[in-house]
C-alpha cells in the first residue's frame, strides 16, 4: 500500500517523502505537471481533476498542498491564491477521498498556528480558541474542509505547524544573509512569540501522528519551548557568532515593506504547546533553541 503525499516538491513535503522513503514506504506524489514514473500522479485541485485510482487502497494521505503565505505581497488576489489553493484544494482531496471503495486509514492535512491569531504571551494548546484575522479565519475553513474526510470513515488529523526551522529554505534561509551581516534585529515589539521546531522533529512529528491512531483532529506542529521574537534574534546571532542590533525594526517599516502579511505574519505572535504530541509519547529531538539553531545550521 502506498502513502500519498500532495505538496511534495516543497521543503516539508521533501524532507517527509526522503524520510518515509528510507523507511521502506512506496510513496505517490501527486503533481500538477505530467507525471514522470509510477510514483507521480496528475492532479489539477483547481479545477478538481484528481484520478481516484492513485488513491484507491492507499494507506494514507499527506496534503500539504497551498501557496506560499510568505512568497508574495499579500494583494487581494494573491491572498484569495492563498485561500482557494488550500480550501479548494482540500475539498478536492477529500471529495475523492470520500467516494472510494477502500479508502486510507488516516488524512494529515497541513494548517498553521496562525489559526490562534495573536495570544500574546498566553499559552494556547489545540483546545485553545481561533483567533482573528485572515490566517485564523483561512484555517478554520481549511481544516473544516480536511475534517470533511471523517464523514467516509477516516481518521483526520491537522497539522496547526509554527515556524520550521531549516539551513535548506524557508524562513530561517530568508533570516540568514541579513543576520551574517551583524543586521539582524527584533521585530516591532519583539515581545510576540514564535512557536518553533526543527525540520527533523516536524518529519518525526508526521510519522509519529500518521501511525499513532489515537492522534486526530489538530495538533500543535512545535516545539515545547517556544521564545519571543527578541529572544529569537539573540539566539540566532549567537549561533552565526554575529552580533545583533539592539534597536527593532519598527512596525510601520515592516508593514510599508511587506504589506498586510507583516501584521499576522511577523507582528502576531502564538505562543502554542504540542500538547497532543507530548501527551501520546511523541519525544522532541529539539527543545531548547540554541542547540536547535545548531543542529540545523
Amino acid at each position: 500500500m502506498a502513502i500519498i503525499v500532495t505538496g511534495a516538491s516543497g521543503l516539508l513535503g521533501s524532507a517527509l517523502v526522503g524520510a518515509l522513503r528510507e523507511q521502506g514506504e512506496r510513496v505517490v506524489r501527486l503533481v500538477r505537471r505530467a507525471p514522470q514514473g509510477e510514483d507521480e500522479s496528475f492532479w489539477q485541485p483547481a479545477k478538481g481533476l484528481l484520478d481516484p485510482a492513485a488513491l484507491d487502497g492507499a494507506e494514507a494521505v499527506v496534503h500539504l498542498a497551498g501557496a506560499g503565505i510568505g512568497d508574495k505581497r499579500w494583494t487581494d488576489s494573491y491572498k484569495r491564491e492563498i485561500y482557494d489553493s488550500r480550501v479548494d484544494g482540500t475539498r478536492t482531496l477529500v471529495t475523492a477521498l470520500n467516494a472510494l471503495s477502500r479508502p486510507p486509514q488516516v488524512l494529515v492535512s497541513a494548517s498553521g498556528v496562525g489559526f490562534y491569531g495573536d495570544t500574546g504571551d498566553h499559552a494556547v494548546d489545540e483546545s485553545g480558541p481561533r483567533g482573528e484575522g485572515f490566517l485564523a479565519e483561512l484555517c478554520e475553513r481549511w481544516e473544516g474542509e480536511a475534517r470533511a474526510a471523517g464523514d467516509g470513515g477516516i481518521r483526520t488529523a491537522q497539522l496547526r505547524t509554527g515556524l520550521v526551522l531549516s539551513g535548506k529554505g524557508g524562513a530561517l534561509r530568508q533570516m540568514l544573509p541579513i543576520f551574517k551581516l551583524g543586521l539582524g534585529a527584533p521585530l516591532a515589539s519583539g515581545r510576540q512569540y514564535w512557536s518553533w521546531i526543527t525540520v527533523d522533529d516536524w518529519v518525526g512529528a508526521v510519522l509519529h501522528v500518521l501511525r499513532n491512531r489515537q492522534v486526530e483532529g489538530p495538533v500543535n506542529l512545535t516545539g515545547p519551548a517556544p521564545v519571543t521574537n527578541a529572544d529569537f534574534t539573540k539566539a540566532l546571532g549567537r549561533a552565526l557568532r554575529r552580533p545583533t542590533m539592539p534597536i527593532p525594526v519598527p512596525e510601520f517599516a515592516l508593514r510599508l515593506g511587506l504589506g498586510e502579511f507583516a501584521g499576522e505574519g511577523l507582528v502576531f505572535g502564538q505562543r502554542a504547546l504540542p500538547a497532543k504530541l507530548t501527551g501520546s509519547g511523541y519525544g522532541f529531538r529539539h527543545t531548547r533553541l540554541d542547540e536547535a539553531l545548531a543542529a540545523v545550521l
